[in-house]
């Protein structure tokens, strides 16, 4: 048990029973940005309405801004009141807002750092805190060092009373050696398992589901390998362009945006091997054991496309391209749409492609998983009875809409054998009354905990790096990506990569 606090709630054999933290301190860096705004602080207004955040609880927001308590404590409601997902509830309010306070002040001020001390003693003498403190670090990984210097320089990180924990969002470096630097940044100040690694993707419900229908269900295990399964398809599609984030996302593109962390934990956990539990170090070990054997082929040129968006139609109005929006450089060369070819080498799935893509204005919002199915060696059939006849796949859908598609064929009625594709659907909206938590709202409840399974670890992050770091370099020649107009999904060289290989991309 991480910490010197013992949870009955929590820390019982009865799984039945609500996930309560204990009294802790949660301090949230870069308190007015646009993922503190609508996720963070909505998330945890909603822990505060299920119960999940006991009496004893204080969020401290720490940012460059003139404001006194009373007018942080209303930027917090605000925010609940526009993001939250469900209603505003006067009661919870009263009971978090009591607990919320504001220290003003910039990275580099030691004296910012002492009146956060202060504020943290305040709160384990009056609320009962027990020096159980977390810092939430939303903020560019160039402030990491400069923040977590000065928390350890103000005796912030002593773990000698209370536990002290630091949450940090993606990207995790930018490449595998600025991975490795800024793990020792923070491991100099907080050790291994009190450093939880955000990827909100694996606090979503359908990734949870993943696991619960590989490894409680018979039925698929039989086929989930490449006796039967063509290839992957692993997709994350955006409808909207870059918004506002032309500083962060100009020289960063979609490959470390989103492959190196989002798409890979979900290849890991869709090729892995049955843990023995799951217990955070042996689901951890498996996931390691996919990314340890996975490689993209020797010619990158052929198994991987680059592309940018241009102006187009859609949702019925004229967008702007990349190098038309607002502080985007006129000559980058930065990726809006990436893809490439992996191929894991293990008994399980030698010979089968998982083809990774992820896409900016792509023609809708999507995250899914596709496993590809081969087809029937002989079909006793008529060519043309089974021209509306497509791959049976079995489809699990991150977002939006969650849930679980298998496509098959099935006879049309009528006096011909006529074969269509058709589809049996479980979403979860369907078939549970209960409401699926926002990502955030799981992950920071984790955290709170010392819950590790779903942040992945620094071994995990350095072999994502060691994958993609090769495309990266060979992309990294100054050819422009191939354009792709707004509305579409992505460049024809994406098309030829899959093509090459004998299959297409789904249109989902």
């Amino acid at each position: 048990m991480n910490g010197s606090w013992i949870n009955p709630l929590r820390d019982s054999d009865d799984r039945r029973l609500p996930r309560i933290a204990g009294p802790s301190v949660l301090v949230l860096f870069g308190v007015t940005g646009d993922l503190a705004r609508k996720k963070l602080l909505p998330a945890i207004y909603e822990l505060a309405s299920h119960g999940a955040l006991p009496p004893g609880f204080g969020l401290v927001g720490f940012a460059r801004r003139d404001w006194t308590n009373e007018q942080f404590i209303q930027h917090v409601e605000e925010s609940v009141r526009e993001y939250a997902r469900t209603p505003f509830r006067p009661e919870v309010w009263r009971q978090l807002s009591s607990g919320i306070e504001f220290v003003p002040g910039s990275f580099g001020e030691p004296e910012a750092f002492v009146r956060l001390r202060q504020t943290l003693q305040r709160f384990d003498r009056e609320h009962g805190t027990g020096g159980n403190h977390a810092f939430y670090l939303s903020i560019p990984p160039k402030n990491f060092e400069q923040v977590i210097g000065q928390l350890d320089a103000h005796g912030l990180t002593d773990q000698s009373n209370g536990w002290k924990r630091a949450i940090i969002e993606k990207p995790f470096g930018h490449d595998l050696a600025s991975s490795q630097d800024l793990n020792r940044v923070v491991s100099a100040a907080f050790p291994p398992e009190r450093v939880f690694r955000i990827d909100h993707y694996l606090g979503k419900e359908t990734v949870q589901n993943l696991l619960a229908f590989r490894f409680a269900n018979m039925m698929y295990e039989p086929v989930w390998n490449r006796n039967f399964v063509s290839h992957v398809q692993i997709t994350m599609a955006e409808d909207i362009g870059i918004g506002g984030r032309a500083g962060y996302y100009d020289g960063v593109g979609a490959a470390r945006d989103v492959i190196q962390n989002h798409l890979f934990q979900l290849m890991a956990l869709t090729a892995m091997e049955e843990p023995n539990t799951f217990d955070h170090n042996a689901l951890r070990r498996e996931k390691e054991k996919v990314l340890e054997a996975s490689r993209v082929p020797g010619d990158m040129r052929l198994h991987s496309a680059n592309g940018q968006y241009t102006s187009g139609w859609q949702g019925g109005r004229l967008v702007r391209g990349f190098l038309e929006e607002d502080g985007i450089d006129p000559a980058s060369t930065t990726e809006t749409y990436a893809a490439i070819r992996v191929d894991i080498d293990s008994r399980r799935w030698a010979g089968v492609p998982f083809y990774l893509r992820t896409a900016k204005r792509a023609p809708r919002r999507i995250t899914e998983i596709a496993l590809n199915f081969w087809r029937t060696p002989h079909m006793p059939f008529n060519q043309p009875d089974i021209e509306e006849l497509g791959v049976n796949a079995l489809v699990l859908r991150i977002q939006p809409n969650e849930g679980i598609e298998m496509n098959f064929g099935a006879k049309i009625p009528g006096t011909q054998m006529e074969i269509r594709q058709v589809s049996m659907d479980f979403s979860y909206t369907g078939s549970f009354t209960e409401t699926s938590p926002e990502a955030y709202e799981r992950l920071i409840l984790d955290m709170l905990l010392g819950d590790p399974p779903l942040f992945p670890q620094q071994r995990e992050v350095e072999l994502s790096w060691q994958i993609l770091d090769p495309v990266l370099d060979m992309w990294a020649d100054g050819k422009q990506p191939e354009q792709y107009h707004a509305g579409t999904w992505g460049p024809r060289c994406a098309d030829e990569m899959l093509a090459r290989d004998g299959f297409a991309w789904r249109r989902p």
